[in-house]
C-alpha cells in the first residue's frame, strides 16, 4: 500500500476514550499475568490506530497547510490528543500499580517503567486546556511560515523556495535574498513575538499547576531526560564554549579569508562556504532518490531492503511546494510498520543530507519496527538524532555520485558545518533556558538575551543591522523548535558529537565503523542513551574529553584538507 492510498478517518473521541478506559479496568481486574498482559496488548494495538491516523492527518496538512480538510482534522487532533493523553496516563497509573509489574519487566525491561514515571510527572488532567492551546499556537506559527510569499527578483518564493539564493555565489545577488526573507521575518514579527510570549507564559503555568518551579523541570519530563540532569548540560554547554567555540571561529576565520570579505561575517557571507559557490546536488529530485538508492543498496542489506520499501510505498514527499510547511521530518504509521518522509528538495546541499539524515531515521525505525512496547520503536531524541546525523557521514563514499565534481566541496564544507552547528545549537538551548527561568521577559528583552548568546557562541557573526531580522540578532524566531518542542534542540548537539565520533571510525575503517553503527540502531529504545552508547563501545558527549577529542580530530582534518584548485 502506498501512503497515497492509507484511508484516514476522524475517530469517534468518545467511543475511542471508552475503549481505551475499558482496556484499562481490565488491566486493573486482571486475576493473571495473561489477562494483564492481553490487556496490555489490547492498549498497543489500539495506540497504534490512534497514533497512525493522527500522523496522517498530521503529514497531509503539512504537505499542504492551506487544504482545509486537513486543517480542520489537525484542529480535531490538536484538541483530542490530551484529552487521550488522560486516557493513556489512567492506563501509565494501573500498569505501576499492578501486581504483574515484575512479570511485565522480565518480558518487556523495566525501562517501560521509568519512562512511565517520567510520562506521569509531565501530565495531569488539570492541564490539559493548556495543552490543548498550546498545540493551537505552535500550529499558528507552522501556518505563518508555511504562508510565506517573498518578494524577489520579479518573482513570489516560499521560505525554502528562497534558499538557494541565500547561498548564492554573487555576493550582491545572495544579500539582496538575505535581506528579501529578513523583511519578512520583520513584517511578522509582532505576530511570532505574540505567538511566543503566549507560548512561554502557558508553559510556565502548566509547569505550576503541576508544582513545579515553572517550566523547565517540566520541559524536561516531557521529554523524557532518563539518564542526564540540567547539570550535565550545562557542562556540555561550558565544554562547547572551551574546546568547539574555537574551533568553529578558526573555520570562519579562514571562510573569510577565503571569500575575501571582512571578519566578523555577515550572515549572507557566512551562508557561502566557497568563492565558486557551495556544493550542489547533481540531477533532480528524482535523480538525487535514485542516488540514494544506490547508496543504501551498496551500504547493507538491511539498508537496501529499507530504502526500496520507502520508494515503493511512495513514503517520501520531498518537493518544495506552496502552500507545504517548512523543514523536514521523519515519523512512522505503526498500522503499517512503515515510516515516512517530508522535506523541502531545494536543490542545495541539504536535498542529499535528508536523504541521509531523515532516512537515518526512518532505518532506525523500520529496523525496530516489531518492537513491543511500541515506545522501544525509538529510543529519546537525542539518541534517535544520533542515527541520523552520523548516517551522514557514511555516505561520504559516495560523494561523488551524488554532487559530482562538488564531492570534495561537500566534504569539507560538510565537516566543517558540523563543528559550526554545535556552537549554535548550543546556544539555541542556553535561550530556552532563560526564557523560561524568565518566563516575563518582554520581546524587545528576549531579542537582546539572544544577542548576547550570540557574542559566546557565535562571535563570528557581524550584528550590524545590514540584513533585517538577521543582523539586528532577532535570528532564533526562525527556528521551529523553539516554539513547537522545547528544549529539543541540545538533542542534535549531543549526537552531532557522538557523529563525529562515527566519522573519525568511518575514517580509520567504515566496515566497523557500520559495525559499531549496527549495535547502536539494533537497540531501537531499549536502553536510555548512554547506555546505547556504551552497548556499541561509544564514548558520552557528557565526558568533557569526547567533545575535546572529536574536535581535535575534525579541525586537524579540515587543516590538512587539500583545497587546491577549489576557491
Amino acid at each position: 500500500m502506498t501512503f497515497a492510498e492509507m484511508p484516514y478517518q476522524r475517530p469517534d473521541l468518545d467511543a475511542l476514550k471508552a475503549e481505551y478506559n475499558a482496556i484499562t479496568a481490565r488491566l486493573r481486574a486482571a486475576g493473571s499475568y495473561a489477562d494483564a498482559r492481553a490487556a496490555f496488548l489490547d492498549k498497543e494495538e489500539l495506540e497504534k490506530h490512534i497514533q497512525t491516523q493522527a500522523t496522517l492527518a498530521s503529514i497531509r496538512h503539512s504537505i499542504d497547510t492551506r487544504d482545509a480538510f486537513y486543517n480542520e482534522e489537525k484542529k480535531f487532533w490538536n484538541a483530542a490528543a490530551p484529552e487521550i493523553q488522560t486516557c493513556g496516563d489512567a492506563f501509565t497509573a494501573a500498569m505501576l500499580e499492578s501486581p504483574y509489574r515484575a512479570d511485565f519487566a522480565a518480558e518487556y525491561g523495566d525501562l517501560m517503567f521509568t519512562n512511565a514515571e517520567i510520562a506521569r510527572k509531565a501530565f495531569s488532567p488539570e492541564i490539559v486546556p493548556e495543552m490543548q492551546q498550546e498545540n493551537d499556537l505552535a500550529q499558528e506559527y507552522e501556518k505563518l511560515l508555511a504562508s510565506a510569499q517573498i518578494p524577489f527578483e520579479g518573482g513570489v518564493y516560499t521560505l525554502s523556495q528562497l534558499s538557494p539564493y541565500k547561498t548564492c555565489a554573487d555576493d550582491a545577488r545572495r544579500l539582496e535574498a538575505w535581506k528579501a526573507e529578513g523583511r519578512w521575518f520583520k513584517q511578522n514579527q509582532p505576530k511570532m513575538d505574540e505567538i511566543y510570549d503566549k507560548l512561554v507564559h502557558l508553559r510556565d503555568a502548566m509547569g505550576k499547576k503541576l508544582g513545579y518551579e515553572g517550566y523547565t523541570t517540566l520541559g524536561y519530563y516531557r521529554m523524557q531526560r532518563n539518564c542526564y540532569t540540567k547539570a550535565d548540560i550545562e557542562k556540555f554547554r561550558a565544554a562547547v564554549v572551551k574546546y568547539l567555540v574555537p574551533v568553529a571561529d578558526r573555520i570562519r576565520r579562514a571562510q573569510a579569508e577565503r571569500l575575501g570579505v571582512a571578519y566578523p561575517l555577515s550572515y549572507a557571507d557566512e551562508a557561502l562556504m566557497f568563492r565558486s559557490g557551495n556544493p550542489r546536488p547533481v540531477g533532480t529530485a528524482d535523480d538525487i532518490l535514485a542516488t540514494g538508492k544506490k547508496f543504501y543498496d551498496e551500504l547493507s542489506p538491511e539498508t537496501s531492503e529499507f530504502f526500496r520499501t520507502m520508494l515503493d510505498g511512495k513514503l517520501l514527499d520531498v518537493l518544495s511546494t506552496p502552500g507545504k510547511e517548512d523543514g523536514g521530518y521523519c515519523t512512522s504509521l505503526p498500522d503499517y510498520n512503515v515510516p515516512f518522509i517530508f522535506a523541502n528538495f531545494n536543490g542545495t546541499q541539504g536535498d542529499v543530507e535528508v536523504v541521509t539524515h531523515e532516512a537515518g531515521h526512518a532505518f532506525a525505525a523500520w529496523m525496530n519496527r516489531d518492537r513491543v512496547p511500541m515506545e522501544y520503536t525509538w529510543p529519546t531524541m537525542e539518541a534517535c538524532e544520533c542515527h541520523s546525523m552520523s548516517m551522514e557521514f557514511f555516505a561520504w563514499p559516495w560523494a561523488e555520485d551524488f554532487f559530482g565534481a562538488d564531492a570534495a566541496k561537500f566534504r569539507y564544507s560538510h565537516l566543517a558545518s558540523a563543528l559550526t552547528f554545535i556552537p549554535y545549537g548550543t546556544a539555541v538551548d542556553h535561550f530556552q533556558h532563560i526564557a523560561y527561568e524568565k518566563p516575563d521577559l518582554t520581546p524587545a528583552q528576549r531579542h537582546a538575551e539572544w544577542k548576547r548568546l550570540l557574542g559566546i557562541y557565535m562571535p563570528w557573526l557581524r550584528l550590524d543591522g545590514e540584513i533585517p531580522f538577521y543582523g539586528d540578532g532577532e535570528s532564533w524566531q526562525q527556528k521551529h523548535h523553539i516554539y513547537s518542542s522545547p528544549f529539543y534542540y541540545i538533542d542534535y548537539c549531543l549526537a552531532q558529537t557522538v557523529s563525529l565520533e562515527f566519522w573519525a571510525m568511518i575514517q580509520k575503517d567504515p566496515k566497523d565503523a557500520w559495525a559499531h553503527y549496527m549495535a547502536y540502531t539494533r537497540q531501537g529504545g531499549t536502553r536510555v542513551f548512554t547506555e546505547l552508547l556504551k552497548n556499541a563501545g561509544l564514548e558520552s558527549p557528557f565526558e568533557e574529553d569526547c567533545l575535546r577529542t572529536v574536535c581535535q580530530a575534525a579541525s586537524t582534518w579540515l587543516d590538512n584538507f587539500d583545497l587546491t584548485g577549489i576557491r
